[in-house]
C-alpha cells in the first residue's frame, strides 16, 4: 500500500513539474527583449520607405523624355532598366539616388548640357546593369 501511495505522489509531482516547466517559455516570451518589437517594426518600415523614395528618385531621372530618348538611341529598353533598379542593393540604390538628385538639380540649374546628361544617363544604366549582372 505504501508503495502505491508513493507512486501516486510521485506521479502527481511529476505531472505538476511538467506542467509548470511548460509555462516557463510562455513567460519568457512575455518579457520585452533588448529591442522592443514596436521599434523593430518602425525600423523596418523606415527602411522600406527609404528604399521606395530612392527608387522613385532614380526612376524619375530615367523617366524624362531626354532620358528615354537617350536609352532608345543606345538600344536599351527602359523596362529592363526599371526592373534592374528594383534588384539593386539598398546601399547602391542610395548612392544612385543621391547622384540622380544632384544631376537633376544641376540640369535644372543649367550647369549641365544635354551632352553631359546623356553621358551621365548611359553611365548610370551601365552601372545598374553591371550590378544586377554580378548578383
Amino acid at each position: 500500500m505504501k508503495v502505491r501511495n508513493t507512486m501516486r505522489v510521485c506521479s502527481i509531482l511529476l505531472a505538476l513539474s511538467l506542467a509548470s516547466a511548460g509555462s516557463i517559455p510562455l513567460r519568457a516570451q512575455e518579457k520585452d527583449h533588448a529591442v522592443p518589437s514596436v521599434e523593430l517594426r518602425k525600423d523596418v518600415q523606415k527602411a522600406v520607405e527609404t528604399r521606395k523614395t530612392n527608387e522613385a528618385a532614380v526612376r524619375e531621372m530615367f523617366s524624362t523624355d531626354k532620358a528615354r530618348d537617350t536609352l532608345k538611341s543606345a538600344g536599351i529598353d527602359y523596362q529592363k532598366v526599371d526592373q534592374a533598379i528594383s534588384q539593386v542593393s539598398d546601399e547602391d540604390l542610395a548612392r544612385m539616388a543621391d547622384r540622380s538628385r544632384d544631376v537633376q538639380k544641376d540640369f535644372a540649374a543649367g550647369r549641365l548640357g544635354d551632352r553631359d546628361l546623356l553621358i551621365i544617363l548611359l553611365v548610370a544604366v551601365a552601372l545598374i546593369l553591371i550590378i544586377v549582372a554580378v548578383r
